[in-house]
This record gives C-alpha cells, sequence and structure tokens, in this order.
C-alpha cells in the first residue's frame, strides 16, 4: 500500500476496527444480530442489500447508525408510484442569476443511501438506480457524475403489502449482494427496547445520532482491498461454489437457478465473513452460511414447489448434503 495512502495496513487492524463497528451497532439497534453480521459482511463485500422485514424491525435504523460509524454521508429516499429518475438522481436548473444550467446532485449521491419500498415506485426509476447501483455514476442530460466510491445502497421491500407496487425484475434484483431478511426481536430484547423507553433512557433513535465514527471511508476501502488481496479461496473451494449455484441451475423444484453473478457474490460474501470471523482463508462452511441470502432473491422457485410450499432452504439442505465438502 502506497505511503501516502490511509487505510489499514494488514489484517487484524481491519478485524478491529469492524469489532468496534459491530460493537456501535449494538448499541444503537437492540437484537437481530444475524442481520448485523450481514449487513456488515455486504459493506465488507462493496455490494448492496435488499432488506425485507415488516415495520418497525430497525430498517432505517441500521442504515443510519452504520453511515455514521463510517463517516459518510447517509440519505434517505421514499419510493413513491409518482417517483421520476430526476427525484433520486438530480437535474440540471438554469439559475437565472448566473445565466446558466446548473447540476443539483439528487439523493443518490451518497456513501450510503436508504431506499425504503424500493418496490412502490414504477420501473423506470427502479432502472435508473440499480443503473447507478452497477456503475456508481450516473448521466444527466449526457453528462457522467460520479458518485462515492463506497456507494452502498440498502433497498427495503415490506413482505406484507403488495397492492400498488412494482415487484423488481429478477435481473435487477441480481444486482443486490445480499438479500436480509429482518425478524422479529425475540422477547428479552423486546422487554429490553420497552425498558428503556420506560426509564426514560435516551432512545435508540437518540443513541445513533450520537454514535461518532470508528472508521474513516478510506480505511473502509482499503479492508475490501485487504479481503481480495490477503483472504484465501482455495481452488477447492471455489470449485465448491460453481457446484452449489450450478445444482440450482439444474434442481426441478426451481425454475430458474443462480448465474455467474450469484457465485462471484457467494464468493466476496464468504471471503468477507471470514475476515469478520478473524479468518485469512474461507471455509465451506462460510460457502454454506452465506448462500441462503447470496440465492434467495435471485433463484426462482416453479409454480408447482410455490403452491407446495417448497422453501428454498430445505432445497440447500439437500444441494449441500449431496455436494462433496472440499477437504
Amino acid at each position: 500500500m502506497p505511503e501516502n495512502q490511509i487505510g489499514f495496513s494488514d489484517l487484524p487492524e481491519a478485524v478491529r476496527a469492524f469489532e468496534t463497528l459491530r460493537a456501535g451497532l449494538d448499541r444503537a439497534v437492540v437484537g437481530q444480530a444475524l442481520t448485523k453480521e450481514r449487513l456488515l459482511v455486504c459493506l465488507l463485500a462493496g455490494g448492496h442489500a435488499l432488506l425485507e422485514g415488516v415495520p418497525g424491525t430497525a430498517k432505517t435504523l441500521l442504515a443510519l447508525s452504520l453511515s455514521r460509524l463510517v463517516g459518510g454521508r447517509f440519505r434517505r429516499i421514499q419510493f413513491t408510484p409518482d417517483l421520476m429518475p430526476a427525484d433520486l438522481l438530480g437535474a440540471n436548473l438554469f439559475d437565472p442569476r448566473k445565466h446558466e444550467f446548473e447540476f443539483r446532485p439528487g439523493p443518490i449521491f451518497a456513501d450510503i443511501l436508504l431506499g425504503d419500498e424500493i418496490n412502490r415506485t414504477p420501473p423506470r426509476t427502479q432502472a435508473a438506480l440499480l443503473e447507478a447501483m452497477q456503475e456508481r455514476a450516473a448521466t444527466i442530460d449526457g453528462e457522467r457524475h460520479p458518485i462515492s466510491d463506497v456507494f452502498t445502497v440498502l433497498a427495503t421491500q415490506n413482505p406484507i403489502e403488495f397492492e400498488g407496487t412494482y415487484p423488481l425484475p429478477e435481473a435487477q434484483r441480481d444486482r443486490f449482494l445480499l438479500k436480509i431478511s429482518l425478524a422479529y426481536p425475540s422477547a428479552e430484547e423486546e422487554v429490553e427496547i420497552l425498558a428503556a423507553y420506560a426509564e426514560g433512557r435516551p432512545t435508540h433513535e437518540k443513541v445513533a445520532a450520537s454514535l461518532e465514527p470508528v472508521m474513516t471511508l478510506p480505511e473502509l476501502l482499503s479492508a475490501r482491498r485487504l479481503v481480495h488481496e490477503k483472504v484465501r479461496a482455495e481452488r477447492s473451494l471455489v470449485s465448491y461454489i460453481q457446484k452449489i449455484v450450478a445444482a440450482t441451475r439444474e434442481e426441478p423444484a426451481i425454475q430458474f437457478g443462480g448465474g455467474p453473478r450469484a457465485s462471484l457474490a457467494l464468493l466476496a460474501s464468504a471471503r468477507s465473513l471470514a475476515l469478520l470471523r478473524q479468518r485469512d482463508y474461507a471455509t465451506p462452511d462460510d460457502v454454506k452460511e452465506m448462500a441462503l441470502p447470496v440465492l434467495d432473491h435471485r433463484v426462482v422457485l416453479s409454480p408447482e414447489a410455490e403452491i407446495e410450499g417448497v422453501r428454498l432452504v430445505d432445497l440447500l439442505a439437500k444441494i449441500f448434503e449431496r455436494t462433496e465438502v472440499p477437504r
């Protein structure tokens, strides 16, 4: 790493920073341990996440807390049926004082963008967001504008209301690295939340607002480089990933299996999880653990399987059983 480049010099340093980052998330958000870990995997892998959960499961709070802990610019946009691409990307507006057009950037020019209910906005606006996610740039009136190098989209979907929605096409869902499902808090966690309010302690929203950065954006970029350069994935593990994803294409209960981008996402996620678990090598267990969030939004079950209530997690378990584990 060049001397003038600010960042982590080795894996242990990056591991310690992410442990501090996780501790900050724990301060602001009660419970959701698996969600937090997968969110950090997504951040470390440089991907975007599709968050699915009922209202009140701390999706906005998680996104805000994460942005403050990495010292990033946070923007939130509520997707609605009348939202236009220009509302998201920005536009060139005429300034009468200067007698010229001036670019006014939209909320997409942020480091972490929370897109609430992405399935409530028309396909044209969805496509504008997904193009920026892929290229980290936006083209407005023929001029290309770069977006942050750490640009991360956390898009939410409400799984219980579908009237008046525009479901993301399979090809566009493939642009998200992970689908993270948020569950209700446990009884103990919900009691802890209620007790904090009853005792007059600072609300979790206020705690999140008071969080100070524990990592810089250049450090985050350097951590991503360390994952690629220092976390090993043996050739046998790469072959294992390919066999698992390929098996989803041959499974009778699956109409559309995972493509090559799913294989790449599974590899990146497994290596990022390995770093968070304080290892410089990825294992088959890392692959198994990340398979569901990587494939859940990419794999399409057949209509017959949907009617019979077949679950992807059960199909993956069968695939794992018949796929030889590398040693």
